[in-house]
Protein backbone atom coordinates (compact mmCIF):
# COMPACT_ATOMS: atom_id res chain seq x y z
CA UNK A 1 0.00 0.00 0.00
CA UNK A 2 1.42 3.59 -0.66
CA UNK A 3 2.36 5.44 2.51
CA UNK A 4 0.11 8.25 3.53
CA UNK A 5 1.17 11.53 4.14
CA UNK A 6 2.24 10.74 7.98
CA UNK A 7 4.33 7.71 6.82
CA UNK A 8 5.72 10.07 4.08
CA UNK A 9 7.18 12.52 6.86
CA UNK A 10 7.78 9.34 8.92
CA UNK A 11 10.00 8.30 6.73
CA UNK A 12 11.29 11.05 5.71
CA UNK A 13 12.46 11.34 9.38
CA UNK A 14 14.16 8.00 9.56
CA UNK A 15 16.91 9.69 7.46
CA UNK A 16 17.50 13.08 9.08
CA UNK A 17 20.88 12.22 10.94
CA UNK A 18 21.59 13.72 14.56
CA UNK A 19 22.86 17.33 15.20
CA UNK A 20 21.39 18.64 11.28
CA UNK A 21 20.11 22.13 11.39
CA UNK A 22 17.00 21.27 9.19
CA UNK A 23 14.01 23.83 7.65
CA UNK A 24 10.63 22.79 7.54
CA UNK A 25 8.66 24.38 4.91
CA UNK A 26 4.87 25.10 4.78
CA UNK A 27 2.33 21.99 4.56
CA UNK A 28 3.32 18.46 4.56
CA UNK A 29 7.06 19.30 5.66
CA UNK A 30 5.48 20.26 9.11
CA UNK A 31 4.68 17.09 9.83
CA UNK A 32 8.70 15.82 9.69
CA UNK A 33 8.91 17.36 13.15
CA UNK A 34 6.39 15.12 15.34
CA UNK A 35 8.54 12.11 13.77
CA UNK A 36 12.06 12.70 14.93
CA UNK A 37 12.24 11.40 18.50
CA UNK A 38 13.54 13.61 21.30
CA UNK A 39 16.76 11.13 21.88
CA UNK A 40 17.63 12.49 18.39
CA UNK A 41 19.13 16.06 18.92
CA UNK A 42 18.51 17.76 15.36
CA UNK A 43 17.37 21.66 15.39
CA UNK A 44 14.48 22.99 13.12
CA UNK A 45 14.50 26.46 12.20
CA UNK A 46 11.80 28.37 10.95
CA UNK A 47 12.07 31.24 8.67
CA UNK A 48 10.02 33.57 11.05
CA UNK A 49 13.04 33.52 13.37
CA UNK A 50 12.37 29.84 15.48
CA UNK A 51 15.66 28.27 16.39
CA UNK A 52 14.61 24.83 17.91
CA UNK A 53 11.06 23.99 16.96
CA UNK A 54 9.28 20.99 18.82
CA UNK A 55 6.54 18.92 17.18
CA UNK A 56 2.71 20.10 17.21
CA UNK A 57 1.63 21.21 20.09
CA UNK A 58 -1.25 18.65 22.09
CA UNK A 59 -4.71 19.71 22.17
CA UNK A 60 -5.34 22.16 24.97
CA UNK A 61 -1.44 22.89 25.47
CA UNK A 62 -1.31 24.95 22.56
CA UNK A 63 0.34 28.82 22.96
CA UNK A 64 -1.35 31.12 20.38
CA UNK A 65 2.08 33.01 20.21
CA UNK A 66 3.81 29.86 18.82
CA UNK A 67 3.72 29.54 15.49
CA UNK A 68 6.10 28.58 12.49
CA UNK A 69 6.03 30.48 9.17
CA UNK A 70 3.23 28.89 7.98
CA UNK A 71 0.79 30.19 11.17
CA UNK A 72 0.51 26.54 12.72
CA UNK A 73 0.92 26.01 16.10
CA UNK A 74 4.35 24.55 17.29
CA UNK A 75 6.05 24.16 20.84
CA UNK A 76 9.40 24.71 21.47
CA UNK A 77 12.36 22.52 21.74
CA UNK A 78 14.32 22.57 25.15
CA UNK A 79 17.32 25.34 24.70
CA UNK A 80 15.54 26.99 21.65
CA UNK A 81 15.96 30.80 20.94
CA UNK A 82 13.80 33.54 18.77
CA UNK A 83 16.09 35.73 16.55
CA UNK A 84 15.12 38.56 13.91
CA UNK A 85 14.05 37.89 10.45
CA UNK A 86 17.29 38.81 9.41
CA UNK A 87 19.34 36.75 11.21
CA UNK A 88 16.77 33.76 10.22
CA UNK A 89 17.62 34.38 6.67
CA UNK A 90 21.58 35.36 7.01
CA UNK A 91 21.36 31.56 8.26
CA UNK A 92 19.65 30.42 5.26
CA UNK A 93 21.08 32.02 2.84
CA UNK A 94 24.84 31.90 4.49
CA UNK A 95 24.77 28.12 3.87
CA UNK A 96 23.88 27.40 7.94
CA UNK A 97 21.08 25.17 7.12
CA UNK A 98 21.71 21.36 6.81
CA UNK A 99 18.73 20.51 5.27
CA UNK A 100 15.52 22.19 3.95
CA UNK A 101 11.96 19.92 3.29
CA UNK A 102 9.88 21.79 0.94
CA UNK A 103 6.90 20.49 -0.52
CA UNK A 104 6.43 20.29 -4.39
CA UNK A 105 3.93 20.57 -7.56
CA UNK A 106 6.57 19.12 -9.75
CA UNK A 107 10.57 17.77 -9.88
CA UNK A 108 12.81 17.53 -12.83
CA UNK A 109 15.39 14.48 -13.06
CA UNK A 110 18.13 17.31 -13.18
CA UNK A 111 16.83 18.85 -10.00
CA UNK A 112 14.81 21.57 -10.90
CA UNK A 113 12.06 22.39 -8.52
CA UNK A 114 8.45 24.12 -9.07
CA UNK A 115 6.68 24.50 -5.58
CA UNK A 116 5.07 27.68 -5.41
CA UNK A 117 2.79 28.52 -8.64
CA UNK A 118 0.89 26.40 -11.40
CA UNK A 119 1.08 29.01 -14.56
CA UNK A 120 1.49 32.53 -14.60
CA UNK A 121 -1.84 33.63 -13.80
CA UNK A 122 -1.28 31.71 -10.42
CA UNK A 123 -2.93 33.71 -7.30
CA UNK A 124 0.63 32.86 -5.17
CA UNK A 125 1.47 36.41 -4.83
CA UNK A 126 5.45 35.62 -5.05
CA UNK A 127 8.01 32.92 -4.51
CA UNK A 128 8.59 33.58 -1.24
CA UNK A 129 10.88 32.23 1.05
CA UNK A 130 11.29 28.55 -0.65
CA UNK A 131 14.21 30.27 -3.41
CA UNK A 132 16.09 31.57 -0.94
CA UNK A 133 16.06 28.01 1.20
CA UNK A 134 16.41 25.89 -2.64
CA UNK A 135 19.62 28.44 -2.97
CA UNK A 136 21.23 28.16 0.57
CA UNK A 137 20.45 25.31 2.10
CA UNK A 138 23.00 22.36 2.05
CA UNK A 139 20.58 19.76 0.58
CA UNK A 140 17.26 19.91 -0.58
CA UNK A 141 14.57 16.91 -0.04
CA UNK A 142 10.80 17.36 -1.50
CA UNK A 143 7.83 15.47 -0.02
CA UNK A 144 4.80 15.32 -1.84
CA UNK A 145 2.27 12.99 -3.30
CA UNK A 146 3.47 11.24 -6.88
CA UNK A 147 0.83 12.43 -8.89
CA UNK A 148 -1.89 14.91 -9.27
CA UNK A 149 -5.32 14.13 -7.91
CA UNK A 150 -5.66 13.83 -11.70
CA UNK A 151 -2.89 11.30 -11.79
CA UNK A 152 -0.60 13.50 -13.72
CA UNK A 153 3.21 12.77 -12.62
CA UNK A 154 4.83 14.86 -10.58
CA UNK A 155 8.07 13.40 -11.24
CA UNK A 156 9.68 14.54 -14.79
CA UNK A 157 11.89 15.11 -17.30
CA UNK A 158 11.45 18.52 -17.44
CA UNK A 159 9.17 21.35 -15.06
CA UNK A 160 6.14 22.60 -16.57
CA UNK A 161 5.55 25.26 -14.00
CA UNK A 162 7.34 27.87 -12.80
CA UNK A 163 10.67 26.69 -11.48
CA UNK A 164 11.58 27.76 -7.44
CA UNK A 165 15.10 26.69 -7.99
CA UNK A 166 17.67 25.12 -10.44
CA UNK A 167 18.99 21.59 -10.27
CA UNK A 168 18.44 21.87 -6.30
CA UNK A 169 16.52 19.11 -5.14
CA UNK A 170 18.79 16.10 -3.95
CA UNK A 171 16.00 13.46 -2.70
CA UNK A 172 12.13 13.57 -3.25
CA UNK A 173 9.98 11.29 -1.02
CA UNK A 174 6.43 10.10 -2.05
CA UNK A 175 3.61 8.28 -1.50
CA UNK A 176 5.48 5.41 -3.56
CA UNK A 177 8.74 5.67 -3.01
CA UNK A 178 12.13 7.68 -2.41
CA UNK A 179 14.36 8.76 -4.92
CA UNK A 180 17.55 10.39 -5.18
CA UNK A 181 18.32 12.78 -8.32
CA UNK A 182 21.74 12.03 -9.07
CA UNK A 183 23.62 14.41 -11.52
CA UNK A 184 24.11 13.00 -14.88
CA UNK A 185 21.83 10.40 -14.26
CA UNK A 186 18.31 11.58 -13.14
CA UNK A 187 16.07 9.95 -10.42
CA UNK A 188 17.52 7.06 -8.43
CA UNK A 189 15.09 4.38 -6.70
CA UNK A 190 15.95 4.57 -3.11
CA UNK A 191 13.49 2.80 -1.37
CA UNK A 192 9.95 1.68 -2.45
CA UNK A 193 6.62 1.79 -0.27
CA UNK A 194 5.92 -1.68 0.85
CA UNK A 195 3.84 -3.67 -1.64
CA UNK A 196 4.64 -1.05 -4.00
CA UNK A 197 6.50 -2.45 -7.25
CA UNK A 198 9.30 -0.48 -9.47
CA UNK A 199 6.80 -1.40 -12.36
CA UNK A 200 3.74 0.56 -10.83
CA UNK A 201 5.77 3.44 -9.43
CA UNK A 202 7.62 3.62 -13.21
CA UNK A 203 4.31 3.76 -15.17
CA UNK A 204 2.91 6.97 -13.02
CA UNK A 205 6.39 9.06 -13.33
CA UNK A 206 7.04 10.99 -16.24
CA UNK A 207 10.85 10.62 -16.14
CA UNK A 208 12.74 7.21 -16.50
CA UNK A 209 14.05 5.94 -13.34
CA UNK A 210 17.08 4.02 -12.39
CA UNK A 211 17.53 1.24 -9.68
CA UNK A 212 21.86 2.04 -9.25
Amino acid sequence: MPFNRDQMAARLADDVPEGWCVNLGIGMPTMVANHVPPTREVIFQSENGVIGMGPAPKEGEEDPWLINAGKQLITLARGASFVGHADSFAMIRGGHIDLCVLGGFEVAENGDLANWATSENDTAPAVGGAMDLAAGAKRLWVIMEHTTKDGRPKIVERCGYPLTGLACVNRVYTNLAVLDVVEGKGFVVRDLAPGVTLEEVQAKTGATLHTQ
